[in-house]
């Protein structure tokens, strides 16, 4: 968990936290919920609801959710509202992971699927997942945190190389879109006191989203290490607070992160403009170069 010493007060904010039944969802809901914060948690598995539901945290308020329902997103944000008061943060987690798409696949030398193997509705289920429901909610919380003048949106995405990976075609679509969006967001927002940052692992997370056989080859030692998913919890918890006025714009790489530093020394350490840029190929030094630094 976060250090105490270096963890701003989350106390009176209310965050939706997708796909915050297991996995990142999970470690930044419990991160969240520990330093204040009232964290609501739409999961589309029951078992997930159960679970937290029978875990005793008080804090974390599970709904079962399928967010690829536009009803269903409007639902857990009017009872989030009526229930809470408000919303304050969003933090769009929720996603179909490669594992899914490609559950056989774990080394880079291993043959991968075309994206014509890839069945449509799949393809359709993930950029739905992926991106229209994070898009979706964004919408539908973003007018009354305007309204408030303070609101928080955070979009996990990935590494810009799993993106352009092969084998992944749909799964690196999706994220490049709500990337690209996140970029959009934190322009239309500007001078509004909502920000818009990406918040990511960093690398392969110690997740089920991951392919069983990966996590056991690194288990095995077979394969290099794979980050924890409470990792995600400071870098979450400063993006949420007030101690984050002002910062928007940005990508973080939690792996990168030091919970045991003052989270605005670690923000300026490893902050990064977020969005795609592109870069002429004969030009080296722009493609090695930082992007950016913190503000926005």
């Amino acid at each position: 968990m976060p250090n105490v010493m270096n963890t701003p007060a989350l106390d009176g904010k209310v965050i939706i936290v997708t796909g915050g039944g297991r996995g990142l969802g999970l470690a930044m809901a419990r991160g969240l919920a520990d330093a204040g914060a009232t964290v609501v948690a739409p999961t589309h598995m029951q078992g997930d609801v159960d679970a937290l539901a029978e875990s005793g945290d008080g804090s974390i308020h599970p709904m079962l959710v399928d967010l690829r329902d536009p009803a269903r997103c409007r639902d857990a944000v009017d009872e989030t509202i009526s229930q809470f008061g408000a919303v304050h943060g969003l933090i769009n987690n929720a996603g179909i992971a490669p594992a899914i798409i490609a559950p056989d696949h774990v080394a880079p030398d291993q043959p991968r699927p075309k994206f014509w193997d890839t069945p449509d509705d799949m393809v359709q289920a993930v950029v739905a997942t992926n991106y229209v429901a994070a898009n979706r909610m964004a919408g539908l919380v973003t007018p009354r945190m305007v309204a408030a003048g303070w609101g928080r949106i955070i979009n996990v995405t990935t590494m810009i190389e799993t993106m352009h990976r092969p084998g992944f075609s749909c799964y690196g679509a999706s994220k490049a879109a709500l990337e690209m969006a996140s970029e959009i967001w934190h322009q239309d927002l500007a001078g509004t006191g909502v920000t818009v940052n990406i918040l990511n692992p960093g690398g392969p997370a110690d997740t089920e989203g991951l392919a069983l056989a990966r996590r056991e080859a690194t288990r095995r030692g077979d394969m290099g290490p794979l980050i924890a998913p409470e990792k995600m919890a400071a870098p979450a918890i400063w993006l949420c607070s007030e101690a984050s006025n002002g910062t928007s714009g940005m990508r973080y790489d939690a792996d990168s992160w030091d919970a045991a530093h003052p989270p605005e020394t670690e923000a300026k350490r490893i902050g990064r403009l977020l969005g795609l840029r592109l870069i002429p190929v004969n030009d080296v030094a722009a493609a090695t170069r930082p992007f950016g630094k913190v503000g926005g």
